[in-house]
C-alpha cells in the first residue's frame, strides 16, 4: 500500500509538471506577470502594491507630525503639493488634518500590515514552504489580489475628492461616519472609504480560504502538522482569525451605508444637527462599536502573528539552533487565536459600560499576556549563547522582540479599566498601539523581506544599507513613541489639531518638536530601503540557492523557480525544520528533506525510531519489496 501511494504521489506529481511546461510556453506578458495564478508572482504584487502604499501612508505621518510638532510654522511651501489644504495664511487646514490621521491609520493597518505583510509572505511562502506546486486555486488567488487593486484604486481616488478624504477617524465611529453632512470629512470621502473596505474585505476572505485549504490539503509527502514551520503555522492561524472575523466588519460597513444611503437607523438615534431633529430613531452607536471591535481585535494578531512567524524562522536560521519550545510556540499561537475573539470590549471601557463586564474583559485581557510572554521567552531562549549571523533580517526579528516586550508592558496598564479610563484618549494609547502591533509587524515585514529577497528576485540586498535602514527605524521608532507614555500619563489628548491653546500643554511643545524629527529620520530611513530594494531587483549581487543555510523546503527549488516551483518530483519531508546544530552531524544545518538514515546522527539511539519509520514509509529506498 505504501508503495501504490509513493507512486501515485509521482505519477501525480510528473503529470502537473507536464501541464505546468505545456502551460509556460503558451503564457504571455499579461498572463505572466499581470494577471498570473503563480503564487509567486501574486506575492511581489502584493509586496510592491503594499510599499507603495508604505510610502503614502508613512508620508501622511509625517505631513501631520509636522502641524503637530511645528504649529506656528509657515507652510506655504507645501502648497504646492497639498493646494486648498493649506489655507491663505500658510496653516494646515484642520479638516484636512483630521483626514491625514484617518487615511494613514487605515492605510498602515490594512494595506500594509494586513494585505501588504500577509498577502505577500502567505502567497509566497505557504506553497514553497508545505511543498506544493501552488495554492489550491490560482484563479482564487490572482482575484483576492485584483479586489485588492480595485480596494486601493477606491482608496486612492478618495484623497484626492474636494470634499477630502474620510475624517472620522479610522476607526469610523458613527455619527461621523453615519451621516454625510456631518463633516467634510464625512461625504463622498466616506462613501469610498466604506467601498474601499468592503471590496478589501472580499479580497481577505479569497486569500484566507486558499491558505486554509493550500496547508490542509496540498502537504507534500510526510510535512506533518508538527513538521510544519511556525511560519506555516503563523499564517495557518492568521487565515482562520481572518475569515471569522473580516464578515462582521463587512455587516458594519454594510449597515453603515444603509445608514448613510438609504435613511436607515442601525447606528442612529435622535441625532440634532443645527439644532434641527433629524428622523434617526432607535438605532445604537454602541452596536457598531461591538461589531467594529470584534473585528478589530483580532486584526490585531492578523497583523502581529504573520511577523511573529517570520521571526521565529530567521532567529532559529540566524542564531544556528533550534527554535526552543516547538509545541509551546504552535500553542501560544492558538491560545493567541481563542482569546482574542473575546477580548474586544476593552476598547470600550469608555462607553459606560457595566464595571462587572468592564471586570471580564480587563481579566480576559491580562490572560492574553500569557501566551504572549511565552513567544518572548522562546525567542530570547532561542538567541541564548546562540552562534548568531547579524544579517538584516536577524537585526529586524531582534527589533521586533525588543518593540513586542516593550509594547506588551504597557499593555498591562491598558487592560487594567480603571487606568484605561485614566489614558484612553490620551498619547500612552498611541504610543503602547504603534510600538506593540504597528512598528513589531512592520519590523516583521521588513525581516521578512531581507530574509526571502534572493528567493524572491534572485538577488541579493545590499547589507550595508540594510544595517542602515535598520538603526535609523530602530532609533526613530523609539524615539518617537517611547516620550508619548510619559505625555499620556500627563494627559496629552490624541486627535488634537494643535496644542497651542492650552498652557498646561505647552510644556511638551519641545517634545512634540523632537518627536516630529524623529519622525523624519525613520522616515528618511524608509527611503534608504526603497532605493535598496529596487535597486537590487536589478543589480544586486546574484544570490546563490541557499544563501542563509536554511532547512525549509522552499531553498531547494532552483535559483529562480518557475510555475511549478520544482522542476521534478516534490521532495519528501522527513524531520522538522529546525534541525540546526545537530550534533555529529557535518554541517550545522539539516535540511527537512534529508532523511535520517543518510545522516551521521542516525546513528545515535533516540534517532532510530525515525530510522524504522522511513524503512515503513519508502522501503523501495532500502532495498526491500511491498
Amino acid at each position: 500500500m505504501g508503495t501504490a501511494h509513493i507512486d501515485l504521489h509521482k505519477v501525480a506529481d510528473a503529470h502537473a509538471h507536464d501541464e505546468h511546461e505545456h502551460h509556460e510556453h503558451h503564457d504571455t506578458f499579461l498572463t505572466k506577470y499581470i494577471f498570473s495564478e503563480d503564487h509567486k508572482t501574486i506575492a511581489k504584487q502584493f509586496l510592491i502594491t503594499g510599499l507603495l502604499w508604505a510610502f503614502i501612508g508613512g508620508l501622511f505621518s509625517v505631513l501631520f507630525r509636522i502641524q503637530l510638532g511645528f504649529p506656528d510654522a509657515d507652510l506655504t511651501w507645501l502648497k504646492p503639493m497639498l493646494g486648498d489644504w493649506i489655507d491663505k495664511e500658510g496653516k494646515m487646514n484642520k479638516d484636512f488634518y483630521l483626514a491625514l490621521v484617518t487615511m494613514h491609520g487605515t492605510i498602515m493597518v490594512f494595506f500594509v500590515l494586513t494585505a501588504g505583510l500577509s498577502g505577500t509572505f502567505s502567497n509566497f511562502l505557504i506553497p514553497l514552504q508545505v511543498g506544493a506546486r501552488d495554492m489550491a486555486s490560482g484563479f482564487l488567488n490572482m482575484l483576492s489580489y485584483w479586489f485588492f487593486m480595485l480596494s486601493s484604486i477606491l482608496m486612492f481616488v478618495s484623497i484626492f475628492l474636494e470634499t477630502g478624504p474620510a475624517g472620522g477617524g479610522w476607526v469610523i465611529y458613527p455619527p461621523l461616519s453615519a451621516l454625510p453632512e456631518a463633516a467634510p470629512g464625512s461625504g463622498a470621502g466616506m462613501t469610498l472609504w466604506l467601498l474601499s473596505m468592503a471590496v478589501f474585505i472580499v479580497s481577505s476572505l479569497l486569500g484566507s480560504i486558499n491558505y486554509i485549504t493550500t496547508i490542509i490539503n496540498l502537504r507534500t509527502a510526510g510535512m506533518t502538522f508538527t513538521r510544519m514551520p511556525l511560519t506555516i503555522w503563523a499564517f495557518f492561524i492568521t487565515a482562520v482569525i481572518g475569515v471569522l472575523s473580516f464578515p462582521v466588519l463587512f455587516a458594519a460597513a454594510l449597515l453603515l451605508v444603509f445608514d448613510r444611503s438609504f435613511g436607515t437607523s442601525f447606528f442612529l438615534s435622535e441625532i440634532y444637527l443645527n439644532g434641527q431633529a433629524l428622523h434617526h430613531v432607535g438605532g445604537s452607536a454602541l452596536l457598531f462599536q461591538h461589531l467594529f471591535w470584534f473585528l478589530g481585535h483580532p486584526e490585531v494578531y492578523i497583523i502581529i502573528l504573520p511577523s511573529l512567524g517570520i521571526t521565529s524562522e530567521i532567529i532559529a536560521t540566524n542564531s544556528r539552533k533550534p527554535i526552543f519550545g516547538y509545541r509551546a510556540m504552535i500553542g501560544s499561537i492558538l491560545g493567541i487565536a481563542f482569546l482574542s475573539f473575546i477580548v474586544w470590549a476593552h476598547h470600550m471601557y469608555m462607553s459606560g459600560m457595566n464595571p462587572f463586564l468592564g471586570t471580564v474583559f480587563m481579566f480576559l485581557t491580562l490572560i492574553i499576556a500569557v501566551p504572549s510572554a511565552v513567544k518572548a521567552f522562546n525567542y530570547i531562549t532561542t538567541l541564548w549563547r546562540g552562534n548568531i549571523v547579524f544579517t538584516p533580517a536577524m537585526m529586524f526579528s531582534i527589533g521586533l522582540v525588543s518593540l513586542f516586550v516593550a509594547g506588551g508592558t504597557t499593555g498591562i496598564h491598558l487592560a487594567n479599566a480603571a487606568i484605561d479610563i485614566q489614558l484612553h484618549d490620551t498619547y500612552f494609547v498611541v504610543a503602547h498601539f504603534h510600538i506593540v502591533m504597528g512598528a513589531s509587524a512592520f519590523f516583521g515585514m521588513m525581516a521578512g523581506v531581507y530574509h526571502w529577497f534572493p528567493k524572491m528576485f534572485g538577488r541579493m540586498m545590499d547589507e550595508r544599507m540594510g544595517y542602515v535602514h535598520f538603526w535609523l527605524t530602530f532609533l526613530g521608532v523609539y524615539c518617537v513613541f517611547f516620550p508619548m507614555h510619559y505625555m499620556g500619563i500627563a494627559g496629552y489628548p490624541r486627535r488634537y489639531y494643535s496644542f497651542t491653546q492650552f498652557d498646561s500643554l505647552n510644556t511638551f511643545s519641545d517634545m512634540s518638536s523632537f518627536i516630529t524629527i524623529s519622525a523624519m529620520i525613520a522616515f528618511f530611513g524608509q527611503i534608504v530601503f526603497a532605493f535598496n530594494f529596487f535597486y537590487s531587483i536589478f543589480k544586486g549581487r546574484p544570490a546563490p540557492e541557499n544563501p542563509w543555510r536554511s532547512n525549509t523546503l522552499e531553498w531547494t527549488t532552483p535559483r529562480f523557480p518557475q510555475h511549478g516551483n520544482w522542476p521534478g518530483e516534490i521532495p519528501h519531508v522527513y524531520r522538522w525544520p529546525y534541525d540546526y546544530s545537530k550534533p555529529n552531524a557535518k554541517e550545522d544545518f539539516i535540511p527537512q528533506h534529508i532523511p535520517y538514515s543518510e545522516t551521521p546522527e542516525s546513528n545515535l539511539p533516540h534517532e532510530e525510531i525515525f530510522v524504522e519509520q522511513e524503512k515503513e514509509y519508502e522501503p523501495e529506498r532500502f532495498g526491500s519489496k511491498s
